[in-house]
């Protein structure tokens, strides 16, 4: 393997220590107590395994006793002298101080290593056309526009890597193994209607809405049907509660899965506790998807005034975390300053970073300005694009250079993958992000 710039950098000042006669170990060890100092770093900006050689005093040549950090993620040490150290950057640990610790003595860069992120798209089921088939892959098909006024965000992901999605013109649940074979879980492709039961038994109508519980049921949502329904992992599929008006979206609060389900055309959120339904949150212009994080805060993707709400747990107190009320467009940046355009489906994953599912037009209009899934940074909200851009289309990639055709749905496994419903290419495509 080729050695990287900084690496013969290094390797050259250490030899020229060793040159000058710094043969004693105490000339090699850390001085407990002492200042320790970073001069500088570089480079400042990276992501991956990127190389960073920390210039300063003080250090040691024993790795060992090493500790340095950047946002507090650990990174691993490749080398080191009392006046360098050559660490390699930790996977997805965001930007921040870059902080050096050997036994009780710490020192904190002055500036942030700005951490970048690398999106890969592919596709994860689905060959671009509305139909049925089960299968592995590019062999299974779905329905997300047989019809255009389709609008499913229903996705999401077990702790084991099943996915599962709301077809809504096969009327059915699909899921996806971690071997990629799409299967039905419950429902009877091309036979809706409302039945409960088991497997093939049961009918659905329009499944839009779908969530994994902490107990591993999965719940869904039918607009038509009216139903907020269980279906356990073996596919029995029963009401848990009628809507008081048509639900669109469900999520499950997994500290006590208590489920949340969103109205669209009613304005409202409803709480689903123990049999009995409230409706906690009021007066949102056409609330599409919900997400929850681990404290319970609520997120809401407002798609008629184009922003990312935020109801504080068990108060649902409101606060506006991204975009501009009944302002459109297309813009990244601090949450006040960004811009969505027709919001539709949101996820949230286990450190509090909101997903957001850019196109929720009624019939997934090509010509919308945001063809993107988009990343809403924990506590900071700051607003980045995850993958694909403002251009609708259907390409493999990394990043904006991916393309999306009115992405819908959107959910995060434990592991940080993204999966996506892409409506008008009828396939769930898949993020990884390094």
């Amino acid at each position: 393997m080729t050695r990287s710039l900084y690496s013969y950098i290094f390797i050259g000042i250490a030899a020229a220590a060793v040159l000058a006669g710094c043969s004693k170990d105490k000339d090699l060890a850390h001085a407990p107590g002492q200042p320790m100092t970073i001069s500088d770093y570089t480079p400042t900006v990276g992501g991956l395994a990127t190389e960073v050689l920390i210039t300063g005093d003080n250090f040691s040549s024993d790795t060992s006793e090493i500790i340095v950090t950047i946002n507090g993620n650990r990174c691993a040490i490749v080398n080191a002298n009392t006046k360098q150290i050559m660490a390699l950057v930790p996977r997805k640990c965001g930007s921040g101080k870059l902080v050096v610790k050997i036994g009780k003595d710490s020192v904190v860069s002055s500036s942030d290593f700005n951490y970048i992120f690398t999106s890969k798209v592919t596709t994860y089921a689905g060959n671009g056309k509305a139909g049925f088939a089960n299968g592995v892959g590019k062999d299974a098909m779905f329905s997300f526009n047989g019809q255009e006024w389709y609008r499913s965000m229903g996705i999401d992901v077990d702790d084991d890597g099943n996915v599962y999605v709301a077809d809504p013109g096969n009327a059915c649940i699909r899921k996806i193994d971690t071997t990629g074979m799409v299967s039905v879980l419950a429902g009877s492709p091309g036979n809706s209607g409302f039945a409960e039961g088991k497997g093939a038994a049961a009918r659905f109508n329009l499944p839009y809405g779908l969530a994994v519980g902490k107990d591993g049921n999965i719940y869904t949502v039918d607009p038509v049907n009216y139903d907020v329904r269980k279906i356990t992992p073996d596919g029995m599929a029963t009401v848990l509660a009628w809507a008081q008006q048509p639900p669109w979206e469900v999520a499950v609060d997994k500290r006590n899965n208590d489920l949340y389900y969103t109205s669209v055309d009613g304005g409202k959120v409803w709480r689903v506790k123990d049999g009995q339904q409230t409706d906690v949150i009021s007066d949102l212009s056409w609330p599409a998807g919900i997400g929850i994080d681990k404290a319970g805060n609520i997120y809401v993707a407002c798609n008629g005034s184009n922003v990312i709400a935020r109801f504080k747990a068990d108060t649902y107190e409101k606060s506006i975390i991204a975009g501009q009320d009944g302002s459109a467009g297309y813009v990244n940046g601090p949450g006040a300053s960004a811009k969505f355009a027709s919001p539709w489906g949101l996820g949230v994953d286990n450190d509090g970073n909101i997903y957001v599912a850019g196109n929720g037009t009624w019939n997934g209009s090509t010509s919308n300005p945001d063809q993107s899934i988009r990343f809403i940074e924990a506590n900071t909200w700051i607003v980045k694009t995850l993958a694909g851009s403002g251009a609708a289309g259907y390409t493999e990639g990394t990043g904006e250079a991916a393309a999306f055709s009115s992405p819908n749905g959107v959910a995060i496994d434990k592991k940080g993958v993204a999966y996506v419903i892409d409506k008008n290419n009828n396939c769930i495509r898949k993020i990884v992000t390094e």
